[in-house]
C-alpha cells in the first residue's frame, strides 16, 4: 500500500512538471509564424499555426500575372481539376509539427508549383529570421535545401 501511494504522490508532482515544459516548447514552435521570402525572391509565403501544426501559403508574387494579364495559376498540378486554382493564396506548406527534440518543424510537406510535385520537408530554424527549408524524397539526404528570410515576424 504504501508503494502504491509513493507512486501516486510522484506521479502526481512529476505530471505538472511536464505539462509547463510542453507548454515552453509549444512557444518555441511558434518562432516559425510569420512572412518569409524564399531565395530566389520571387514570392513571399505565410506561415501560420492552424491547431498544433503549421501551415503556409503564397501571399505575394513578383509576377502575379501570367502573359495574358491573369492571375498565375497552378499549371503543373498533377490533379488536373486544381490547374486553375491561383497561386496567391495557395497553401504550398502543410501539416508540419514542431519536434521539441530536434528543434525542428517536420512531419510536414513542400509543394513546388514549378514543377507540381510535393516533397517531404523539414524547417530549421537557423537564426531569428533565417530558415533552411529542406524538400525531399525518401531520406532527407536526397533533397535540397533552400534558405529564407522572415519578413514580418507574428503580431503578439
Amino acid at each position: 500500500m504504501k508503494v502504491l501511494f509513493s507512486l501516486l504522490l510522484s506521479a502526481i508532482l512529476i505530471l505538472p512538471t511536464q505539462a509547463q515544459d510542453t507548454d515552453k516548447n509549444s512557444g518555441a514552435g511558434d518562432k516559425l509564424i510569420g512572412v518569409w521570402q524564399p531565395s530566389d525572391g520571387r514570392s513571399y509565403l505565410k506561415i501560420e499555426k492552424i491547431g498544433n501544426k503549421y501551415f503556409g501559403r503564397v501571399v505575394w508574387l513578383k509576377e502575379p500575372n501570367d502573359e495574358a494579364g491573369n492571375p498565375r495559376v497552378d499549371k503543373n498540378n498533377p490533379d488536373e481539376s486544381l490547374r486553375s486554382t491561383p497561386l496567391k493564396g495557395y497553401r504550398v506548406l502543410k501539416d508540419f509539427v514542431y519536434n521539441t527534440e530536434d528543434k525542428i518543424w517536420d512531419e510536414g510537406t513542400i509543394y513546388d508549383p514549378k514543377n507540381g510535385t510535393t516533397y517531404n520537408c523539414k524547417i530549421e530554424l537557423k537564426e531569428e529570421n533565417k530558415i533552411e527549408v529542406r524538400g525531399y524524397v525518401g531520406a532527407a539526404v536526397f533533397g535540397r535545401t533552400d534558405v529564407w528570410t522572415r519578413l514580418v515576424k507574428k503580431k503578439k
